[in-house]
This record gives structure tokens, sequence and C-alpha cells, in this order.
């Protein structure tokens, strides 16, 4: 069809409205990097927007030295990956259970699993009841306490009802259990919807900072989101205490070029990238992953 000059313009706008959204939403991720790789000592001058003025790789040296950030990096692998794994069996398991008819309290079951989306228990009671399980200062309580998500179980849930009944009845037929059917039918066929809840699921956990801070002490236990949290803090109190003392801040900045702020975006670069690196890979699963999990019945 031949687009009129009211239909250009249409598209030009919405064009320059995308492009300055992109832009919006891409540089204060772009500046960091920015700082990063800049000088510190030239960074607390000011003026620097979209490219070093002195460039660095001394910020990068320092975080990649420092065993704080490599363990909990180790840690946050760690957590996201079985986090992840352990998260969609049991989400997909409860979906895949709670499409049986047969199922006796069905409805109540369904009910308060959707209560729980809506109410929680409150952080001190949650904290209580945490410490009574055993899980203070472990591992085991960045992954057990959200292993379950009710919203992923809703479209895992959508998913498996709209799966044709003549392939569970086919596998009956063949001998296979509740086990072997859902393992070898149920889920080979849920790959769009793994993926993209997958990431989801990926992302929540690497950038979850604040169940560790409350329930873990042990340093070599909390994983690089909350170290960076705890750099940030401690950036904030240097140019606190820069502002209450110049002449201090100077004499420290005039020891080493290396500042707080230049290690904190560069411990956010390490932070951020590799889990933004896992999205080129899954991103053609999203549209139809997260359709089909939330239309079809």
């Amino acid at each position: 069809m031949k687009l009129t000059f009211g239909d250009k313009m249409l598209q030009f706008w919405i064009y320059l409205f995308l492009t300055l959204l992109a832009f919006v939403t891409f540089y204060p991720f772009w500046n960091a990097g920015v700082i990063s790789l800049n000088d510190g000592k030239d960074t607390m001058l000011g003026g620097i927007t979209f490219w070093p003025r002195e460039f660095t790789l001394e910020n990068y040296k320092i975080v990649l030295q420092d065993e704080r950030i490599i363990n909990g990096f180790v840690i946050s692998v760690l957590r996201t990956v079985l986090g992840t794994l352990l998260s969609i069996f049991a989400t997909s398991l409860l979906a895949y259970g709670m499409t049986k008819r047969e199922l006796m309290g069905r409805k109540y079951y369904m009910i308060m699993c959707v209560f729980t989306m809506y109410f929680s228990g409150g952080l001190i009671p949650t904290y209580l009841l945490i410490r009574e399980l055993g899980l203070m200062d472990t591992f085991w309580v960045m992954i057990l306490p959200g292993l379950v998500s009710v919203w992923n179980m809703i479209i895992f849930r959508t998913f498996f009802a709209g799966l044709p009944a003549g392939l569970e009845e086919s596998a009956k037929m063949d001998g296979c259990g509740p086990w072997k059917t859902y393992f070898f039918i149920v889920l080979p066929l849920s790959g769009p919807v793994i993926a993209t809840l997958s990431l989801f699921t990926a992302v929540a956990h690497w950038n979850e900072w604040f169940i560790p801070s409350i329930y873990i002490n042990n340093e070599n236990l909390l994983p690089v989101q909350t170290i960076l949290r705890n750099t940030l803090n401690a950036n904030i109190m240097t140019e606190q205490m820069s502002k209450l003392d110049p002449q201090a801040a100077a004499r420290m900045a005039g020891a080493s070029n290396v500042t707080t702020k230049s290690l904190s975006m560069a411990t956010m670069m390490v932070a951020t990238l590799p889990i933004i690196m896992v999205y080129p890979f899954l991103q053609r699963f999203f549209v139809k992953g997260v359709l089909v999990g939330s239309l079809k019945e």
C-alpha cells in the first residue's frame, strides 16, 4: 500500500520517539561503562559523558583481583544456575499436577497458591520462620524460600492444559506412567515456555540482593549483587564525607587514581554483563513462550 503523507509523518514521530526512548534507557548503562574505563581521579572533575577522557583498565584490575568480588561472582553463578533449575522443575511439576481434573481439592490448592500472590506474612514473621528452619547463613536461603513462583506456575498450567489430551492417552497406552509422561512428553513440548520463564527466573536470581543482606552475615556467601550494593553505599558515604572535609577527600584522591565511584562502576559492569550476554540466545523464545503460555486454554 502506498503511504500517505500523514502515514509517513506518523511513522517519523514513532521512530523518533522509540529512538529517544532507547537512548534514555541505554545511556545510563553506557555512562557507567565509560566511567569504569576512565581514570578515577579524572572522573571526579566531572564532564564524563559518552567517551572516557583518560582511558584506563586499572579499575577492572582491582575489581578482578578482589577475592570478595570473585567469590561473590561464583556464588551468584551457582545461585542462578541451581535456583533456576530447581525453580523451573518445582514450578512446572506443580503446574502439571494442577492440570489433572482427578486431583482432589484442586480448586482449593489453586486458591491457596493465588492467595500468596497478594498476601504475605511480612518481613519479621518470614525472618523468624527462616531462623527456625535453620536456613540462616546458608547458601540455600537464597533458593528454597522462593522455589515456586505462582505466576510462572499459572503460565505453565495454562500451557499444559492446552496440550492435546491424546498425547498423554497415547503415552499411557504405551506404558508411560505420570513421571515418564511428564519428563518425556510434556517437558520436551514446553521448550519456548521453559526457556522464557528460565530467563526471567535467572535474571531475578542474578539481580536479587535483598535476601542475602538480611539472612546472611558470612561474607563468603554473599552474591556479587549484594557486594555491589555495599560498594555503592560506601561510595555514598565517601561523597558525604568529601562534602564535610574537602581537603581530606583531595588527599585521598591524590594518593590514588582509583576512586570508590570508579570501582563501583567497574563492579557494576562485571555484575551486569554476564546476565546481559544470555539475552541474545533466548530472545527468540520470549514472545512465543509467553503468548503460548498465556493464551492457550
